[in-house]
């Protein structure tokens, strides 16, 4: 079970949010981060791979500015097998392809826009996650 923390997802959210709106402020960028990341594999270093580069570094050093803040490294646990979680990231992959982004694109930055393919990938993900924890818990009693 998870537990219910409104302050913490309220911080993160409005964080996430943040970092959102100063991307497309700045750099007139999405801050999709499969986008991000696939371009920092196929951009040469310069001002393009520099951005992406440094988003996707705060994305890795923000568990260490919480350590800083509050003395403990966040607690994650992981109920499945590797077997379970390389299937989870190939599935989430072949997803992210085929819906032309991810859900932090598409859910936080295409639906601010109202872009309908965002509206509708995000339903169509959300959806997929419903079903899925609910086969998991209750057919297959996971």
């Amino acid at each position: 079970m998870t537990d219910f923390t409104p302050l913490l997802s309220f911080t993160g959210g409005t964080l996430i949010g943040l970092a959102a709106v100063a991307l497309m402020a700045v750099h007139g960028r999405v801050a999709g981060i499969s986008g991000i990341f696939a371009g920092a594999l196929t951009t040469k270093f310069d001002q393009e791979w520099a951005w992406r580069a440094a988003f996707l570094a705060g994305m890795v050093a923000s568990p260490l500015v919480l350590l800083a803040v509050t003395g403990q490294l966040p607690e994650i646990s992981v109920p499945s097998s590797p077997a379970l979680l390389v299937v989870g990231g190939f599935l989430t992959g072949v997803g992210v392809t085929f819906g032309s982004g991810c859900t932090s694109g598409h859910g936080v930055c295409g639906i601010s826009r109202l872009s309908v393919r965002s509206i509708m990938a995000t339903i169509t993900f959300m959806a997929t996650a419903v079903m899925t924890v609910f086969v998991v818990r209750h057919v297959l009693g996971g």
